[in-house]
């Protein structure tokens, strides 16, 4: 079924007790962080913006350093919040029906909206976060951001001097294996995966919704844009995520 939020919702999705939900850059576009390949998303209107996040360019090139650390710097202005659709999440939560929270997006706004962080499984790692690519070590980004205001264009490690990257996962970097696992885990144990405001083009999070359908779990699928998934999706909403999803969470109690 593909189309709008039905009326009533069917009896599968309104009973279900242990639902996983897969979020993607989607969910995030009404709080003002923009998509990535959506028709006006980020590397469709700046192929080149990609480099930004492809760890081979980034080790091997300082200008691109720079230019990662000025975009980081832009994004963290302004006052981000979550909106209705991490709001609704959370909710699901609280009504104890929340089997796992696996999301794309690095910008905490499921945490800022009350989601806890035990189920909030970040496959893509966080923004506010900055790693050392020797030796691990962890700062905040904002201390991070306030060397590069203060003539840092590419700050180094202060313990070993290594290249510094915000702690997410860029294209040709390992997953945390104990996510993915966590994420697997909680796909293969749901009554209903909730797949949400994501593309489903990118591995293994795409890869969740053959588990959850393959363990007998009931597929929906809210984009804007069809998904290489759709066809063995249960149901398929192409509304708007921030009115779309509370509707479909709210009716279930």
């Amino acid at each position: 079924m593909t189309g709008a939020v039905p009326d009533p919702l069917p009896g599968w999705l309104t009973g279900a007790r242990r639902i996983c939900v897969l979020t993607g850059a989607g969910v995030s576009t009404d709080s003002g962080i923009p998509d990535y390949r959506g028709p006006n998303g980020v590397w469709t209107r700046d192929p080149d913006a990609e480099k930004l996040v492809t760890l081979s360019y980034y080790l091997a090139d300082p200008e691109i350093r720079r230019r990662a650390w000025r975009m980081r710097d832009e994004l963290q202005v302004g006052d981000v919040r979550p909106n209705a659709a991490h709001e609704a999440l959370a909710e699901l939560e609280r009504q104890g029906r929340l089997r796992g929270l696996v999301t794309q997006n690095v910008d905490g706004l499921h945490q800022a909206a009350g989601s806890s962080a035990e189920r909030v499984l970040e496959i893509h790692g966080t923004v506010h976060e900055v790693e050392c690519l020797s030796c691990h070590d962890r700062t905040t980004m904002a201390s991070a951001l306030e060397r590069v205001h203060a003539g840092e264009p590419d700050p180094a490690c202060s313990l070993c001097g290594g290249i510094l990257k915000s702690a997410t996962v860029s294209f040709g970097q390992e997953l945390d294996e104990r996510v993915v696992a966590a994420a697997t885990a909680a796909a293969a144990d749901c009554d209903v995966f909730l797949a949400v405001g994501t593309s489903l083009q990118v591995w293994p999070a795409a890869g969740l919704v053959e588990v959850a359908a393959s363990h007998g779990a009931r597929v929906v699928i809210v984009n804007a844009e069809p998904t290489p998934y759709d066809g063995i999706a249960d149901l398929v909403v192409r509304e708007p995520i921030g009115t779309a999803l509370p509707r479909l969470l709210a009716a279930a109690v």
